[in-house]
């Protein structure tokens, strides 16, 4: 057998890496396919603005000519000098159950780093930390929720014979019965003023452009000290904000004022992954009024966001954001969150608060290249 990793210079590299997946997973029932347009725009420099600062390469491996393995390699610059670090990243990783696939498809991702002196890559991320990322560690035989990766359990076998270690584990939590733990409780809705001049209120869908900014904001601040955390420019919240009005509406976020200024944000979106399954990857007019309607049906709520100023972290603000989460949740039956890392106290206890328990894990794996590669980048240096 012959073996081929190539560069995505072209459309038809392009659908070769964008198609690998949905022949992996075609009898797979708890992989949701993603929309194939928005993958384009993601991985596509010219619109995503994230890689004004950053570069991707992407590629993917060939045994006798058929696609067999892919991955995309991102470099941040900004992400190197904030951390001091010459850190690559890997993501968008799928492959066969073909150990020398993978094994060549690293070996041309590190020759990629040894040109650019990067000693270390790390990932699953797609593209970044903002994103979908880590590699699934348990919970196979469940369904796919919105903002979480999948991928079966060979994976693991295949990162650690390219000598890959895992470095990090965050995990998710879930409440499967979010109405039966709430409903001893009275149905008390979150007060506009709260006092000492504190205001919480529903994000304002006709201002949408400034609640954004303001939700950019109070995140930047409250995230500042988190693991890997880059702030977020306009251009890139703004990029990432486009179907938002998709996954969410006005009484899903709350914002938190004190004399005016956004000073905490909740932000839950729909577990849209059903509908998206239903789409097989393929979006147009009908199926998209479908998916609009089909939200109606959505029993399961993500919380995707918590955030609190840091000089707030300890005042009636986070009490305002857990009211107003408890009032979400009753309308649902499930209660799910995007991925959290130990470290990560307010939204650990946010999530003991609504009865969510330690869910589905995560690994980021990383690999440090040879410590000739090491040494030659601080020759050239």
């Amino acid at each position: 057998m012959a073996y081929d990793v190539r560069h995505v210079r072209n459309r038809r590299g392009l659908r070769d890496f964008i198609e690998l997946p949905f022949r992996l997973y075609r009898d797979n029932p708890h992989w949701v396919p993603p929309l194939r347009r928005e993958l384009r725009r993601t991985l596509d420099p010219a619109k995503n603005p994230y890689f004004t600062t950053a570069s991707v390469d992407l590629l993917v491996c060939y045994r006798d000519g058929t696609p067999v393995a892919r991955t995309a390699l991102v470099i941040s610059d900004a992400h190197c000098r904030r951390f001091n670090v010459h850190t690559g990243f890997f993501g968008f990783f799928e492959a066969e159950d073909d150990t020398q696939a993978v094994l060549d498809l690293f070996t041309h991702v590190e020759s990629l780093c040894a040109a650019r002196t990067i000693d270390t890559l790390e990932g699953p991320f797609n593209p970044n930390h903002y994103s979908e990322l880590g590699m699934l560690a348990d919970c196979y035989e469940e369904d796919q929720a919105f903002f979480q990766t999948y991928n079966p359990p060979y994976y693991h076998a295949l990162l650690a014979a390219a000598r890959f270690s895992p470095a990090e584990a965050l995990f998710t939590a879930r409440n499967s019965d979010v109405k039966g733990f709430l409903s001893g409780e009275p149905d008390a809705a979150v007060p506009v003023n709260s006092g000492e001049d504190y205001m919480a209120r529903e994000f304002r869908m006709g201002d949408f452009r400034e609640e954004l900014e303001k939700v950019r904001g109070v995140f930047n601040d409250a995230f500042s000290g988190n693991w890997h955390f880059l702030p977020a420019e306009r251009e890139e919240h703004l990029f990432a904000a486009k179907y938002l009005a998709m996954v969410t509406d006005p009484s899903l976020v709350t914002i938190v004022e004190h004399r005016g200024e956004p000073v905490g944000v909740l932000m839950c979106v729909l577990d849209v992954n059903p509908l998206l399954k239903e789409l097989g990857g393929r979006v147009g007019p009908i199926s998209t009024l479908r998916f609009l309607r089909g939200r109606r049906r959505i029993g399961t709520l993500v919380v995707y966001a918590v955030g609190i100023r840091k000089a707030y972290q300890r005042s009636r603000v986070y009490a305002l954001l857990v009211q107003s989460m408890r009032r979400m949740a009753r309308r649902f039956d499930v209660l799910e969150c995007t991925w959290m890392s130990p470290g990560n106290v307010l939204a650990l206890a946010a999530a003991r608060r609504m009865g969510m328990k330690e869910h589905k894990h995560f690994l980021i794996y990383r690999r440090q290249f040879s410590t000739r590669m090491q040494r030659m980048r601080r020759e050239e240096l």
